[in-house]
């Protein structure tokens, strides 16, 4: 990062060496925008990438500049190629790339009034030439003009920050924003020796803020609150019972009958912006936490106070799983020669999977002047082709193309449907450099037909399963040590952190307990316990059945079927153990432990971010201080259970269909079968 902010302070002395030092530009703030964490590619002719940024509202953009790393093929014909870059569909710079098969970068000013609020797109369109020709002319045993984007490109952000508003909307917005974010510059705080509601109601803010956060680079902080550190952060939230706030919070607050009321209260206070979650009835103040959690309904509270009652609803519509989708609303075209692409994103709760009978039908039409012999069009799920189908001229006013999604493919969570189209033009493999034809139309009538299934095995493979469950919180119940420091604090924020990136809304239940909570009401939950062996209960009771166990005086893990361990190592492991809860069928615990709290906060960090889900699978985790880490199934595996044949029969609409009318037709040929022996009958005993 330092090294990355060093290169664009670089360019933009460059840019504006020739204006006069400002007091705005002084006080100006940059920050980088990554656009992609993998290489992109480019090739064949006239290629495009597109990524896409965000600006957030708070920002008054002042210049901005993009930093292009990229890499060309060798044997390009340098004075042939070129590459044009696009900020929302505008073009604003070109150059010839340097194609000697090395990195090279380029710095490009963009026009800040190209620029939006919200969501910006950058194209890079690359026509890079290996045969000098004025024509598109690519045969095929010549396919090799290739143009990679490296993911150290970045946008560079010259802003400075608006004045605060006053409003819970605006600091809600500037709290989860992604330069507070990344520098840390925000936290939820509660009172320290937190109670049961408190955490319960932070843990909901926490979900949200981390839902709000579009970069989802670092997790949200939370810490216990004293008189020094409690204003230690620009963008500070505070969530307490009312008689445990800070006087000086108390004296900005209104007399109101506490006991009744809660209230979310943007205040001034030592030279800051706090934000306050309070009441002195624990549901109320549990409520506020997932009034936090609605991102929806804070977007809409323009003023610095709102209250919430017992009759206040801050519940998020709950989560609909669409079985017919349309992929496009209003229809999507793409243009210009060979591969063009179009891809459609779907989300999908992470403990869902795609199951039998589950189809996509994609409905579109394209230009006659194609060369049908080599035309195509091809589905594909998350990049994965399912199937192709030739392009005619006969059906180029309406054509479809309907496949069923494989069940070997394994999808599972958020995924994406792309159609991948190829406009070859018939011209022997050259074409004048038109971009606008050939093209092809992907039409409203597009449709996925989508059945899911539960993904329920216990493994960090489906996880955050099942603590989420249809994207909102199933039955979840934390047990924490009774006696708890900062490292608690922070593996609770973690867990909630990435909870809240899967989490599609507030509803749902979340508890907290001490781990010397009298009849175990944790029972009928999904437990999360953290801490260590001599911290919490929970784990000493368990120790038994953890896939890695500590040693009789909790001080080292010992060595297992699946791993060796030192004494001395052993004694410096945070785990993450993903198992049956022992209190109750049909119910999971987690365990986030550690020989200290240090160690459990350390392996917390493995479930804190969905970006780095992918280093934890199987049911057994163990991290070290080198950040070394170590993931193991324990469990057998089982076979997967066939769906039933009523399910499968269910799920296929044209089976259902042919068995229904194969019934009614049964039912007919029974009934005139019943009439005719009636009749026969009726005439045998007219004869007698």
């Amino acid at each position: 990062m330092r090294k990355r902010m060093a290169r664009f302070a670089a360019l933009f002395l460059f840019l504006i060496s020739a204006a006069p030092l400002t007091f705005a530009q002084a006080a100006s703030v940059h920050y980088p925008i990554q656009l992609s964490e993998q290489e992109r590619s480019l090739s064949d002719a006239m290629a495009t990438n597109e990524s896409y940024f965000h600006i957030p509202p708070y920002w008054k953009v002042e210049q901005a500049a993009l930093g292009l790393d990229y890499t060309a093929t060798p044997i390009a014909q340098r004075d042939q190629s070129s590459v044009t870059l696009f900020m929302n569909g505008i073009p604003f710079h070109s150059f010839r790339p340097d194609a000697d098969g090395l990195k090279h970068s380029i710095g490009a000013a963009i026009p800040v009034e190209l620029l939006v609020e919200g969501t910006n797109r950058l194209t890079v369109r690359g026509d890079v030439r290996t045969i000098e020709n004025e024509l598109v002319c690519v045969p095929d045993d010549k396919r090799d003009n290739w143009l990679n984007i490296h993911p150290s490109t970045a946008v560079d952000m010259q802003y400075a920050i608006l004045p605060l508003d006053g409003t819970i909307r605006d600091f809600y917005e500037r709290f989860a924003g992604m330069d507070t974010m990344s520098d840390s510059q925000s936290a939820v705080m509660v009172p320290a020796a937190s109670e049961n509601a408190e955490l319960e109601a932070a843990a909901y803010a926490i979900s949200g803020f981390s839902k709000a956060d579009i970069r989802k680079e670092r997790p949200v902080l939370m810490i216990p609150f004293s008189e020094s550190q409690w204003t230690a952060k620009p963008y500070t939230v505070i969530v307490s019972l009312y008689n445990r706030l800070p006087a000086d919070i108390r004296r900005q607050l209104d007399e109101r009958d506490w006991s009744k009321e809660a209230a979310v209260q943007l205040m001034r206070l030592r030279g800051q912006h706090v934000l306050v979650a309070t009441s002195n009835e624990p549901s109320l103040l549990v409520k506020a936490g997932r009034l936090l959690a609605n991102e929806e309904l804070v977007s809409q509270l323009d003023r610095d106070r709102t209250s919430i009652t017992a009759e206040t609803n801050v519940d998020t519509p709950a989560v609909e799983i669409n079985r017919a989708q349309r992929l496009t609303e209003t229809g999507d075209t793409l243009s210009g020669m060979k591969h063009q692409v179009k891809s459609y994103y779907i989300a999908l709760p992470a403990n869902r999977s795609i199951s039998d009978a589950s189809k996509v039908k994609l409905d579109f039409r394209y230009a006659k002047n194609l060369d049908f012999t080599r035309s195509m069009v091809t589905l594909l799920v998350n990049d994965r082709p399912i199937g192709s189908k030739k392009l005619s001229e006969e059906l180029a006013d309406g054509d479809s193309l309907t496949l069923p999604i494989p069940k070997n493919l394994d999808v599972a969570g958020d995924f994406t449907i792309s159609a991948a189209f190829e406009l070859e033009l018939a011209s022997r493999y050259c074409a004048e450099n038109d971009e606008n034809m050939p093209w092809a139309h992907i039409t409203p009538d597009s449709m996925l037909q989508l059945n899911t299934k539960d993904r329920t095995d216990l493994l960090f493979d489906h996880y955050p399963y099942p603590f989420l469950r249809d994207g909102i919180f199933n039955h979840v119940a934390v047990v924490l040590p009774k006696e708890k420091d900062a490292h608690t604090y922070e593996a609770v924020a973690n867990v909630f952190t990435l909870l809240g990136q899967y989490a599609e809304g507030n509803i749902g239940e979340i508890r907290f307990y001490t781990d010397d909570e009298q009849g175990d009401p944790w029972q009928n939950s999904n437990v999360i316990t953290i801490g260590s062996y001599s911290e919490n209960r929970l784990v000493r009771e368990a120790n038994d059945v953890l896939y890695f166990q500590f040693n009789p005086d909790g001080s080292a893990f010992i060595s297992n079927e699946k791993m060796s361990i030192d004494p001395v190592y052993g004694g410096r492991l945070g785990a993450l153990q993903f198992m049956e809860s022992p209190y109750q069928d049909g119910f999971a615990m987690l365990a986030v432990t550690g020989t200290g709290p240090e160690y459990a906060a350390m392996a917390s960090k493995l479930i804190a971010l969905e970006r780095d889900k992918w280093k934890i699978w199987g049911d057994a985790v163990v991290t070290d201080t080198d950040g070394v880490i170590r993931a193991f199934r324990f469990k057998l595996e089982a076979e997967a259970e066939p769906e039933s044949g009523l399910e499968q029969i269910l799920h296929r609409t044209d089976l259902l269909t042919f068995m229904t009318a194969s019934i009614l037709v049964l039912s007919l040929v029974i009934v005139s079968l019943l009439l005719l022996i009636r009749k026969y009958r009726n005439k045998r005993g007219g004869r007698g």
